[in-house]
């Protein structure tokens, strides 16, 4: 799930990504934020098995995947839209 967490003064907003995976070894998020970059932003898993990631992104829509453990997983959270792939991506707006 991704949602606007902090207000903030500044044109960024502070956003949380959170994946349920218990048993993976690695989970990255990769999207059009970051080029879709599979090595940049990794999650921290907490003791319930939830993998997160707080980064700060401006007003806009965004496509993003999960990468997990190397394979790819649409947030069950979010809104899916299709790719050019013919597989879907997640979307999250900023405003």
């Amino acid at each position: 799930m991704a949602r606007i967490c902090c207000a903030s003064a500044s044109k960024s907003k502070a956003m949380e990504f959170r994946l349920h995976a218990p048993q993976a070894r690695k989970v990255t998020l990769a999207g059009s934020f970051n080029n879709w970059n599979t090595r940049t932003t990794t999650a921290k898993k907490d003791k319930d098995g939830n993998w997160v990631i707080k980064m700060n992104l401006k007003p806009g829509r965004y496509e993003y995947k999960f990468f997990v453990d190397g394979n790819w997983i649409n947030d069950p959270h979010r809104a899916a839209v299709s790719n050019a792939f013919g597989t879907q991506n997640s979307l999250v707006e900023v405003r």
